[in-house]
C-alpha cells in the first residue's frame, strides 16, 4: 500500500447525525477494481470498535457511488478518515487482495 494508504478506494462522509441528511454510519468506503462482478463497501461510524458504534459490510450488484455519490456525502481521502475507520479500512483491504503486512501494491 503506498504510503499506507490503501489504492483503490474511494471514501465518502455524511456530516454524520447532525447534518440535515446525515446518519450513524457517517463514512462509506468503496473498495474499487475488484473484478468480482459486484460492488463491496463498508458503512461507519467514527468508532467503529466501539460497543456503540457502528461498522456494516455490504455488497451489491453495480456499484453504489456512480454515476452521482451525493447520497453518501461529499468524497474525503483515505488519511481524512478516523484512526479507527482507517484500520477497517486496511484490514480489508489486505483480506480482498490476500496481502501480508509488508506486501505493497
Amino acid at each position: 500500500m503506498p504510503d499506507g494508504a490503501p489504492r483503490w478506494i474511494r471514501c465518502y462522509d455524511n456530516g454524520g447525525p447532525d447534518a440535515p441528511d446525515g446518519s450513524v454510519d457517517r463514512y462509506t468506503v468503496i473498495y474499487t477494481n475488484l473484478r468480482t462482478g459486484y460492488c463491496m463497501y463498508v458503512g461507519m461510524s467514527g468508532a467503529p470498535f466501539h460497543p456503540q458504534g457502528v461498522c456494516q459490510h455490504g455488497e451489491h450488484d453495480r456499484t453504489i457511488d456512480h454515476p452521482r455519490h451525493g447520497h453518501l456525502g461529499r468524497r474525503i481521502e483515505f488519511k481524512d478518515l478516523p484512526p479507527d475507520c482507517q484500520r477497517v479500512v486496511i484490514h480489508d483491504y489486505r483480506e480482498i487482495w490476500q496481502l501480508k503486512r509488508e506486501d505493497r501494491t
